[in-house]
């Protein structure tokens, strides 16, 4: 624009023409970030709950940008762009970084062999990260709370789970960063609460960070947590109480499935198996042929054994709002053991053939002990039974000290290897684990059908397969800070820091036609003005388009640089956040700064090669 400075008459038109040339770029570029997110709508179950908002914000965002792009923003353009435009050049910060470019971007240009190999080496280098960085299904979310659900030896009695429950209360009160402790034993009467009696649940209110002692995170008071809490019998687990019931609806479970020989694999805090033949039931069998001799039904027998043991509700008792059922049985000193119970009489009504029994109510009616008629005794058996897809199943609890899941598992496997299982059976890892294999999967088949979806808009708009790959590349360039700076920060992979790399990727393929489009404008530009006779005027031209037009290439990566206080976020969700921002953040760093210097060398080989074909001698 500065070179119409002057000419007025002609300053729409030219601003069209200016819009002419980068609007359809912008328009695809944008086209390209909406696509991109294509694999985050498609996630399912808690990672399609939680990222797809984030997916409808920014996709009508983009939406609405393209459409703005190429309609208002034109008409806006000449209507308020008036006066006396100045020169890039008139800008200090511009000429600043001008000066720091113009040199590297030179030097590139010269070296153009020794910049590639050295950019292929660098790309190779973050494979060391890369395997370094351990895998999750979802960063720790901190919700401000803790969730303590230890489990003990089953058969335990209400007042024995009472008198550990309290104690575990005043041990975990002792905690200086703890607000509130509220424990519960057993469950309520209500078939979506299957928890066992051995099986509490612990909620304990944090006060605010700020409160805290200095420098204690979450993950160290938990193991401070669990330390105090060292009781014989009893096996704990730490988790979030949002999480753990999230957990337990998508999986059944609350941490991912072992076996006891976990005890050995580092990192795990307790391992708990449930106990499958551990349940003490009162068997009572029926004899069918002995209570026929006395005109008995096994109903008849069965009802004598519900009133008199398990009780029997005979009305109810209403105090205020309240309802209460009145219940009838034997006192406890005439149930309490199975001897006893043997004793517990039948009436029977007398006849004819049996004047042995003695009358001992009414004439006619006469009692015989329980005994008598049924075997009582004293069985194991499972206290709850599972199955899952039409088979028996049994989980093994397994809290474990790191947020790597996937490689915590992977040296569990190694210990599962020596393990034989016996035929019929099988073991499948569960919780967040499942969680995470299906989450890789799914992205593993959608993430190549929308590389190959942006492929097709970049290729529609350049109408070059050179160019497709040039603009490419950004991808590759930004993994490199991606990764090292995720394993600086100490992440591991997880469902949020994919999202934040799929949204990086869409932004790699704007920045990457920004800067193909100055290049090329520059390269026309030349060749209209037939400036293009060697190789020195073409370097000229590609020098042009890169240092010339850096201003607008730096502009479209810093307006993401905001996201750079996310990291300093400590505020409940900001965990996630986080995994999102960082790979965004490293990877802009990485792809400016690569595709600054390594565009214009890949762009300079290829229109040499063209340009050679076309003039001889060239």
């Amino acid at each position: 624009m500065g070179r119409w400075t002057l000419d007025v008459g002609r300053r729409t038109g030219i601003i069209i023409d200016a819009a002419k040339e980068v609007g359809p770029s912008l328009f695809f570029a944008l086209i390209v970030i909406t696509v991109a997110f294509l694999p985050v709508f498609t996630l399912q179950g808690q990672g399609g709950r939680l990222f797809r908002p984030l997916a409808f914000a920014k996709t009508f965002a983009m939406l609405g940008a393209s459409f703005l792009a190429i309609t208002l923003t034109p008409a806006l353009m000449t209507l308020f762009i008036r006066g006396k435009i100045r020169p890039e050049q008139d800008n200090p910060i511009n000429r600043f970084l001008q000066r720091i470019y113009e040199p590297a971007v030179l030097f590139s240009l010269r070296r153009q062999k020794m910049v590639i190999i050295g950019a292929a080496i660098l790309i190779l280098i973050t494979l060391i990260p890369f395997f370094r960085l351990g895998t999750e299904f979802m960063p720790p979310l901190y919700e401000g709370a803790l969730f303590y659900m230890p489990v003990t030896t089953p058969g335990i009695s209400i007042s024995e789970a009472s008198s550990l429950l309290q104690a575990q209360d005043k041990i975990l009160k002792k905690i200086p960063e703890v607000s509130q402790v509220f424990g519960k034993a057993g469950r309520a009467e209500t078939a979506t609460d299957p928890a066992p009696l051995e099986m509490f649940e612990t909620t304990i209110n944090l006060k605010p960070r700020s409160q805290w002692r200095k420098g204690i995170t979450v993950e160290e008071l938990t193991q401070e947590m669990n330390d105090a809490l060292t009781i014989p019998g009893v096996s704990n687990a730490f988790t979030m109480p949002i999480k753990a019931r999230i957990d337990m609806l998508s999986t059944g479970i609350r941490t991912p499935l072992g076996l006891k020989i976990f005890k050995d694999v580092p990192h795990t805090r307790s391992v708990y198996a449930e106990r499958v033949n551990t349940g003490y039931f009162l068997d009572i069998a029926v004899k069918r042929e002995e209570a026929a001799r006395y005109n008995l039904t096994v109903d008849d027998v069965n009802e004598i054994v519900q009133s008199s043991i398990g009780g029997l509700n005979v009305t109810t008792t209403i105090e205020g709002r309240g309802r209460f059922p009145v219940n009838v049985r034997y006192a406890r000193e005439l149930r309490g053991d199975v001897d006893t119970l043997k004793r517990v009489l039948v009436p029977i009504a007398l006849t004819s053939g049996q004047p042995d029994l003695p009358i001992v109510t009414s004439p006619g009616t006469a009692h015989v002990p329980l005994q008598q008629l049924a075997d009582i005794r004293m069985v194991k058996g499972p206290t709850q039974i599972k199955s899952e897809a039409g088979m028996l199943t049994a989980y093994v609890y397994i809290d474990h000290a790191t947020g790597d899941a996937g490689t915590y598992i992977k040296e569990a496997k190694k210990r599962l290897a020596s393990l034989k299982i016996p035929d019929g059976y099988r073991i499948e890892w569960s919780g967040e684990y499942q969680n995470m294999e299906s989450t890789r999967e799914h992205l593993n088949m959608v993430i190549p059908l929308t590389i190959l979806l942006i492929i097709l808009i970049i290729h529609f708009s350049t109408r070059s397969f050179v160019k497709t790959g040039i603009v490419l590349l950004a991808i590759p360039f930004s993994l490199v800070g991606s990764f090292w700076f995720l394993y600086l920060l100490g992440y591991n992979i997880s469902t949020a820091v994919w999202v934040g790399i799929i949204a990086l990727a869409g932004l790699d393929a704007e920045t990457g036609v920004v800067m193909l489009l100055f290049l090329d404008l520059s390269y026309n530009r030349w060749k209209e003005e037939g400036r293009l006779k060697t190789i020195s005027d073409l370097k000229d031209a590609v020098m042009h388009g890169a240092v010339k037009r850096l201003r607008p290439k730096l502009m479209t990566v810093a307006t993401d640089f905001g996201l750079i206080f996310v990291l300093f976020d400590t505020g409940i969700g900001s965990e996630v956040m986080k995994r999102i921002a960082a790979p965004m953040i490293g990877g802009l760093v990485t792809s400016t700064i690569l595709e600054l210097l390594i565009y214009p060398v890949l762009y300079l080989m290829w229109r040499k090669k063209q340009l050679q074909k076309e003039i001889p001698g060239f």
